[in-house]
């Protein structure tokens, strides 16, 4: 049975961001008419949208007073804009904040998806802030028609264990897309193989501060054995001194943003494996989720090395993907990357 054309509007935080377009882009492929309520980010680049776009200006990274400010202030706008909303057959909203601004924006009887990739600290904090903020997103996740999340972890330690969801819920893992032209799928011999330093590949986002503090240890323990390279967008709120100290260290590179996906192939061609651990919000978040590179270097070839306890470290274990370190340490690391041959 074909599903029939909808006229989807997605509230987004910034539309270059990988994930976002990714999502955009397959239903647009579906047949789908997209419209989008934005925010932009200034950390974030890539190319401009080519659908409807109603721009809620600029969104700083963390500052959680100004954001809330500034999603206070994006209301008159979306007020003054309510015909853009009126026709819309779903709305989905990505993150918390968003889902907010939907849920008070969008037509009472349009169905609103709650679009959840990230559990941020402020939702899983012990104080009143977070006590708030829980008690807000457990009363509109009773008003949604469905939760859509990236991660099995998401839902079992956070939705159903710490808010008590038990409504409408799907996971689907944020995996490759590559459109109408998905690319020949390379093969092992067509890996670089032969003597020299093993080439360990850290992409993606790059705003884990604890992961860049493991590698650069790594990193000058294994000058002649080792190299990193650095590919994607840094986010310098998270890592203020990262250009500085990849300069300091003579066998880590850093090669800047990539394209999506077509420039994918390239990236992980270089590399011998990839670091896949998320530690930026350990306990939390980076426990749960799934990350889109171990995805992204099983389909080049190139294995992914993980934490066990993770959700990450679960299924490179359980799939094969890799290599998987007891615990979150240089040691541990070095211990793993001087056991390969």
């Amino acid at each position: 049975m074909e599903c029939p054309i909808a006229n989807v509007i997605i509230f987004a935080f910034d539309l270059t961001e990988a994930a976002q377009r990714k999502r955009i882009d397959s239903l647009q492929a579906a047949g789908h008419d997209v419209r989008t309520v934005s925010f932009r980010r200034r950390n974030m680049s890539g190319r401009a949208p080519d659908f409807p776009n109603l721009d809620l200006g600029e969104m700083p990274n963390e500052r959680l007073v100004l954001r809330l400010w500034l999603l206070l202030r994006a209301l008159p706008k979306l007020f003054a804009n309510r015909a853009y909303l009126a026709d819309a057959d779903v709305v989905i909203a990505r993150n918390f904040d968003l889902l907010s601004l939907a849920w008070i924006t969008r037509q009472r009887r349009t169905p609103l998806i709650y679009e959840c990739l990230d559990i941020h600290s402020v939702m899983t904090g012990t104080g009143w802030p977070s006590r708030m903020v829980r008690a807000a997103e457990r009363f509109l996740l009773g008003r949604i028609q469905l939760l859509w999340t990236s991660s099995p972890g998401f839902l079992s330690n956070y939705f159903e264990d710490m808010q008590g969801f038990a409504g409408p819920c799907v996971v689907v893992e944020n995996k490759l897309w590559f459109g109408a032209g998905t690319p020949a799928r390379p093969t092992i011999e067509n890996r670089p193989t032969g003597a020299g330093p093993l080439v360990l590949g850290w992409v993606g986002t790059i705003r884990c501060a604890a992961s860049f503090d493991i590698l650069s240890q790594v990193a000058q323990a294994l000058t002649d054995d080792l190299k990193i390279e650095v590919h994607g967008i840094v986010h310098h709120h998270a890592i203020a001194d990262f250009e500085a100290r990849v300069a300091a260290l003579q066998n880590v590179t850093f090669h800047g943003p990539y394209g999506y996906p077509d420039g994918l192939a390239e990236v992980y061609s270089r590399c011998d494996l990839v670091w896949a651990q998320d530690l930026w919000q350990q306990g939390g978040n980076s426990d749960w989720l799934l990350p889109n590179r171990i995805y992204e270097a099983s389909w080049f070839g190139c294995p992914s090395i993980a934490v066990a306890g993770t959700e990450t470290g679960r299924r490179v274990q359980a799939d094969g993907l890799g290599p998987v370190i007891a615990t979150a340490t240089a040691r541990d690391l070095q211990t793993c990357l001087q056991g390969l041959d």
